[in-house]
């Protein structure tokens, strides 16, 4: 199969590490971004031109995520498929939309949930499904970051309408995770607060899923200086493992009835937002999927419909 011919819509942090795939996994057409042009051997178009005049087998959607429902169905009928960032959409009602472009124009839409990749998150899913917890009873999600004022003051779109608020801009990738784990959700009942932000940014989810697991979601992005912990602690009557570090890079603990998880010695880091780390930096994993999907060798890592599920929990929680 040849590379694919991609187009990339948004140049800022997390779109300049698509472009750097797309030139060294693909073949990197062109670019759309309304500020930066920070890659003068490339053809920089608005995306309407990009889409009239290029032939795509791509779009990597890297915009704010207020209007990556726009343009990612302005992708879809230009009959491209398109590598949507998280979060999918800010509201099931945009991603409703979302799946009926794709499935309309007979095109994939993949949804970038990168910490499904992570080693200790990896090994943990495949101990999970293979039995080795037993039933699960319970799970703890904590995820305590610092996100200062600094980090809104550098973005002219974090902190806005467009973000949608830190469920979706910092945690999306836990809500992911979470489900992956135990399923669809049925109870969700919660509680966020404005403390040193002009929006909600510390909160309490209790939760139970529709197979009977209950668990809490606890947030904040008011750790002092520094980022604190991003973990998923997962209790089952055979055993109990806790994913933590920074931001789901190791495996803290584990206690398991006759298995002994291993986790392969791979470096894992975050994406770096100034002072401070995010989720894990596994993108080439996910173009790789992108890739292997479309030449017929792979099965879709992360499809529309979990992306669709992560943008349903957190609805419910703000809507609380």
């Amino acid at each position: 199969m040849k590379k694919l011919d991609i187009g990339v819509v948004g140049v800022g942090a997390i779109g300049s590490k698509h472009v750097e795939l797309a030139r060294t996994m693909g073949n990197l057409v062109a670019i759309c971004d309304v500020k930066k042009k920070s890659y003068p051997f490339y053809q920089y178009y608005s995306l309407d031109a990009m889409l009239a005049k290029e032939q795509l087998d791509m779009v990597s959607v890297c915009t704010p995520n207020g209007l990556h429902a726009e343009h990612v169905i302005k992708a879809l009928d230009s009959g491209c498929h398109v590598l949507c960032e998280k979060p999918m959409a800010l509201s099931s009602v945009d991603c409703g939309r979302m799946i009926h472009a794709a499935e309309k124009a007979n095109r994939r839409l993949f949804v970038v949930k990168q910490n499904r990749f992570n080693p200790p998150v990896t090994v943990v899913k495949q101990a999970l499904d293979a039995g080795w917890l037993g039933r699960l009873l319970d799970v703890q999600v904590n995820c305590f970051w610092n996100r200062n004022k600094e980090y809104y003051s550098k973005s002219d779109w974090r902190g806005t309408i467009l973000d949608g608020g830190v469920l979706f801009t910092q945690y999306s990738h836990f809500i992911d995770l979470l489900l992956w784990f135990v399923g669809d959700v049925k109870d969700v009942f919660g509680h966020a607060e404005k403390q040193m932000h002009s929006f909600p940014d510390t909160g309490v989810v209790l939760f139970r899923s529709m197979g009977g697991v209950m668990g809490t979601l606890n947030f904040t992005i008011n750790s002092y200086g520094k980022n604190m912990e991003g973990s998923i602690t997962l209790f089952g009557e055979k055993g109990t493992v806790k994913i933590g570090g920074e931001y789901l890079n190791r495996l803290e603990y584990q206690s398991i009835d006759g298995h002994v998880l291993v986790v392969p010695d791979e470096p894992l880091m975050g994406n770096r937002y100034g002072v401070n780390r995010g989720t894990s930096s596994n993108h080439d994993k996910v173009y790789r999927n992108v890739i292997d999907v479309l030449s017929g060798k792979g099965s879709i890592v992360t499809d529309m419909l979990d992306g669709l599920r992560t943008v349903e929990f957190i609805e419910r929680v703000y809507e609380i």
